[in-house]
């Protein structure tokens, strides 16, 4: 009683695998993993053509993908994030068809409609035992959560666990269950654990980044949302950190007990837990290694599938009760719209990931980002790439101001009273047209090298190659 065969390639026999079907991977271990380019050299040497690959997120370790774009052994990519090497490449044209990007949300709710059917799942699992029972938690290559495969493992037609720690038949504290696997695979390794770290994972000490830290702990503050009960994400750059440390100091001083933190965990919201801001951590997405022991040893932080963090189609998700979720932009317009596809010459190098979901879900939407970047401002008149559309964008925080969406004149009253500096939007791109100069006017061609695919399946923007 064993589905453990003797190899990827054989297990790709057995899954009836054919030119023209759709595979999906997911991205727990980021830019550590090895799976998405041992499967894809596996599927170029035996003669695949025609493949589309859903992947959760592509990072610049999976550079390979573009031989094999050029080669056509992929013809067609789903992800909710891509890296800014592979992005140039579809930037430039390369694909004949132009990618899908959805949200962290929106990936597993078309997969759990039918919309876009897998049918081959390879998942990177760091242990799994010789039926498919498999988890994050544990093994050399250990990744924490993994809340992004549970949607292709449980509606792929085959599904392919790959492991490099194979354990005896029953593993106790499994993710995955046996349930819905067909083969295992063992491997000597499946990636580089130290990959999976996300952002700075450090506070900046930049007097800028910890100014507007500063501020958008202020606005939560007077916000009127920070009391016991309360729910928080936020990411994993410098600043966004800080805001986290800070917030920490503030719900202690106060004695507030918040209810949950969110998201891709780090060892600061580990710290927030273990300091008792909050009752319990809901972790789609470990991105660094204390997170990854947290998860594994206390039982108050808890492994989510990304349907249940963000779906719109779910019953109900947790970004529907989150309070306040601090985000991060490229580019910012006068109307709040926002883009994190594409750097401002129109590469694209990210993608929505959750931006949209929690965006809309969040009673505060609060986006933390300098006013001048690389000599040009975030704030524009029209943003080259609509990710998030600013009707569900409350807040811009710079070390230069704080504006705030004129649908929440509430908020603006609120902060204005705390004495905080808020400014409008306007006068926001003003400044930093005074400092950087009026930027030229970006020329992009013709050719729709990207879709982007809001969370509730409707195409909000498309992205056009860059000349």
């Amino acid at each position: 009683m064993s589905k453990v065969v003797s190899s990827l390639k054989e297990a790709i026999k057995l899954s009836g695998l054919k030119d023209g079907m759709r595979i999906s991977f997911h991205h727990h271990l980021r830019n550590g993993d090895h799976v998405i380019n041992m499967v894809m050299d596996e599927l170029s040497g035996m003669g695949y053509k025609d493949l589309t690959v859903n992947a959760s997120s592509l990072f610049d370790i999976h550079a390979p993908i573009i031989n094999h774009i050029k080669n056509e052994v992929v013809t067609g990519l789903e992800v909710n994030y891509m890296g800014g090497v592979i992005g140039r490449e579809i930037s430039s044209g390369i694909m004949e068809k132009a990618v899908d990007f959805r949200s962290h949300g929106g990936r597993p709710s078309d997969i759990e409609s039918g919309r876009t059917p897998i049918d081959v799942a390879f998942i990177a699992a760091p242990t799994s035992d010789c039926m498919g029972n498999c988890t994050g938690k544990y093994g050399k290559s250990s990744c924490g959560s993994m809340g992004y495969a549970f949607a292709d493992a449980m509606n792929a037609k085959k599904v392919v666990v790959i492991t490099d720690n194979l354990t005896d038949y029953p593993l106790a504290d499994f993710s995955i269950s046996e349930t819905y696997v067909d083969y295992v695979v063992s491997v000597d390794k499946i990636g580089d654990p130290t990959g999976i770290v996300s952002g700075t994972t450090k506070i900046t000490r930049d007097p800028v980044g910890l100014m507007m830290a500063s501020y958008a702990t202020k606005v939560i503050q007077h916000s009127g949302l920070l009391k016991d009960g309360f729910s928080f994400q936020t990411g994993a750059g410098g600043a966004s950190l800080a805001v986290a440390g800070y917030l920490k100091e503030l719900m202690l001083k106060e004695k507030i007990k918040g209810s949950f933190g969110m998201g891709g965990i780090t060892g600061y919201m580990v710290d927030m837990l273990e300091a008792g801001c909050f009752e319990t951590l809901m972790d789609v997405q470990c991105f660094d290694l204390k997170a990854v022991q947290s998860l594994r040893d206390d039982p108050r932080h808890r492994e989510v599938t990304a349907s249940h963090y963000a779906s719109a189609t779910a019953k109900s998700s947790i970004v529907d009760n989150l309070d306040v979720v601090i985000l991060g932009a490229t580019q910012i317009d006068t109307n709040f719209n926002v883009n994190v596809h594409t750097d401002s010459n129109g590469y694209i190098m990210g993608g929505s990931g959750g931006h949209c979901d929690t965006a809309a879900g969040a009673k505060l939407t609060m986006i933390v980002a300098p006013l001048t970047r690389a000599r040009l401002s975030i704030v524009v008149d029209k943003v080259l790439c609509v990710s998030t559309p600013g009707n569900t964008v409350d807040v811009l925080v710079t070390q230069r101001g704080i504006a705030v969406n004129p649908l929440r004149e509430d908020l603006k009253e609120s902060l204005k009273e705390a004495k905080l500096p808020v400014v409008d939007i306007h006068d926001l791109k003003s400044t930093a047209e005074k400092i950087t100069g009026v930027p030229k006017n970006i020329r992009l061609g013709e050719k729709v090298v990207g879709n982007v695919i809001y969370r509730d399946g409707t195409i909000i923007d498309t992205i056009k190659n860059t000349l």
